[in-house]
């Protein structure tokens, strides 16, 4: 299938490109890696369609730095009560 003469497998690949790019653009922390997770699933999916283990295995790795940085790291540095 395609949309513009462009497959639907291109497509992904551009709006995870697209998302990585903005992610860079954000100032503030968080919401860079919000986006940034956001277009690394789309390369995730990017790479499942086109069956690349690279694309995929990166990106997941990605993803889980970024949850860690946004969920588990900042169990651990609330500050504790005396």
């Amino acid at each position: 299938m395609e949309i513009l003469g462009i497959s639907y497998v291109e497509w992904f690949g551009y709006l995870a490109s697209l998302f990585v790019l903005m992610s860079f653009l954000m100032r503030n922390i968080t919401t860079l890696r919000y986006v940034n997770t956001l277009g690394c699933m789309f390369f995730v999916v990017y790479g499942i369609l086109l069956n690349s283990w690279p694309i995929i295995i990166t990106n997941a790795a990605i993803i889980l730095v970024n949850l860690y940085y946004l969920f588990i790291s900042k169990k651990n540095t609330a500050p504790k009560e005396a």
